[in-house]
């Protein structure tokens, strides 16, 4: 029989609130770390599939594995987050993910490889559901949305820095060590951790729902593979239009079978509550709208612009560079003046730069186009905050932890989405343009890409302008 375990709040525990801020560092350190390692792999791929003698399309798979992986099982650790305590499961989260880490350096094989990857992605898919649920237990209400802030700037930096963090290593160590930089930062978080992260006071024991579970994760094995083999061997193959099959059927079943459960996987009177479905559609159709840009912008600047992979690099973090400095004062303000406002004018600037790189062509001047990286990094430190602030205020404490999963999965789906669209979009549209199937930049043809690259972000700006949209109408009826 489930039982409720309720004890005092951490907001009012004077050892935790003194700790609190290094609690967010112990948090956002694994957050940075756990969201970093879904994009740092892919600049070392050539390096892996010569180095295991494997075919490049095999060595994609130690991308998509984690994100397979990731986001299958982060509800399940949401709901495990309520029922056993989120910080329990963060800290186990934290062991299991340097233990992959660990693991995935070593050059023994592809198989063992994806299997360390595996271990690594579930550890990180513990923490990454429990993070934001833990800080808004500790953070009181009047600093919540600055602190969420920190934790959305190191998703964010995670989410873009991996190829030129992955660079760096690579230009002085073998591949193995952009997984081995995890282990003496996760160690050392660890230990801070130990010391200064409480025990769970709001636990519910409750039982959970595998079969719900089991269900969600056959949709999003079936739908996940069917988009990465798809990008590689074409979505009208059999194989490929049977698992979209199967991802249907089984989701249809999990959305008959959920609302029969006693205590179902996802409590869909969640999405009862308009402020948390439309936070979590906004957030992850912006989360689409990011990745149309780092898919994009390196063939722009390396292949149509030929400048080096080192100073596009730089170019290239000006994004997270400001989204860092801009995010926590967001979450302040949010804190001050309520988080309506701060979402809609942190889209607005998203939607401006999508407009500035529809017009980006082969003359445009760099410093224009660093202004357009650092307005889409403005905009979303002004939007994640405070959007994350939405979501997770407007559930009650015993849900914390699932809307923490359902929070990280939209923001993965978005991650997912928007690179299979970005490069469906691009390589469509160059297609088209050449007169012949395209899959990759075209050498002596900068005119071709540049067309597809306009057809990518006029996909992107519709897809923001919906988010702005639905915004919009949020803050205007507020305001009546």
């Amino acid at each position: 029989m489930a039982t409720e375990v309720k004890q005092a709040s951490f907001q009012t525990d004077p050892n935790v609130q003194k700790n609190r801020w290094w609690i967010l560092v112990a948090v956002g350190l694994f957050t940075f770390m756990s969201t970093l390692d879904g994009s740092i792999v892919n600049i070392a791929l050539p390096v892996m599939s010569r180095d295991l003698h494997i075919p490049m399309n095999q060595a994609e798979w130690v991308v998509s594995i984690y994100l397979i992986v990731v986001c299958a099982l982060l509800l399940l650790f949401g709901k495990l987050g309520d029922a056993f305590g989120k910080i329990r499961i963060f800290r186990l989260g934290t062991f299991f993910f340097v233990l992959g880490s660990l693991l995935c350096g070593f050059n023994q094989s592809l198989t063992f490889l994806l299997l360390a990857r595996s271990l690594q992605a579930f550890g990180a898919s513990m923490t990454m559901s429990t993070n934001n649920g833990i800080i808004t237990e500790i953070f009181p209400i009047q600093e919540r949305g600055k602190a969420l802030g920190f934790i959305g700037s190191f998703v964010s930096l995670g989410s873009i820095a991996g190829p030129g963090i992955g660079g760096l290593i690579l230009a002085v160590l073998p591949w193995g060590y952009i997984f081995w930089l995890n282990v003496p930062i996760g160690i050392l978080t660890m230990i801070i951790g130990h010391k200064i992260l409480p025990h769970d006071l709001l636990a519910n024991r409750k039982p959970i729902d595998f079969g719900g579970f089991m269900l969600f994760m056959i949709t999003i094995v079936s739908l996940f593979v069917g988009v990465f083999l798809g990008q590689q061997i074409g979505f009208t193959q059999p194989i490929i239009l049977g698992l979209f099959l199967l991802a249907i059927l089984m989701f249809s079943a999990f959305l008959w079978y959920e609302p029969r459960q006693k205590e179902p996987l996802i409590a869909f009177k969640l999405f009862r509550n308009s402020a948390f479905t439309l936070s979590l559609i906004a957030g992850f159709l912006i989360f689409v709208t990011n990745f149309f840009f780092n898919v994009i912008s390196p063939f722009y600047l390396e292949n149509a612009r030929a400048i080096s992979p080192t100073i596009a690099g730089y170019i290239l973090m000006m994004f997270p560079i400001v989204q860092v400095i801009a995010s926590p004062m967001a979450g302040s303000i949010s804190d001050r003046i309520g988080p309506e406002l701060l979402t809609f004018i942190g889209l607005v600037l998203i939607s401006l730069s999508q407009i500035g790189y529809l017009l980006t062509d082969l003359s445009t001047p760099l410093w224009l186009f660093m202004a357009f990286v650092g307005l889409v990094g403005l905009g979303n430190g002004i939007f994640q905050a405070p959007n994350n602030t939405m979501v997770m205020s407007s559930v009650t404490a015993k849900d914390l932890g699932i809307a923490g999963g359902i929070n990280a999965l939209a923001r993965n789906l978005g991650m997912v989405f928007g690179i299979s669209i970005a490069t469906t979009v691009l390589y469509g549209a160059m297609s088209h343009n050449y007169g012949q199937h395209v899959t990759t930049y075209l050498a002596k043809q900068p005119d071709v890409f540049i067309y597809g690259m306009h057809a990518s972000f006029a996909v992107a700006l519709v897809i923001c302008l919906i988010a702005t949209m639905l915004t919009g109408v949020r803050l205007l009826r507020k305001r009546r």
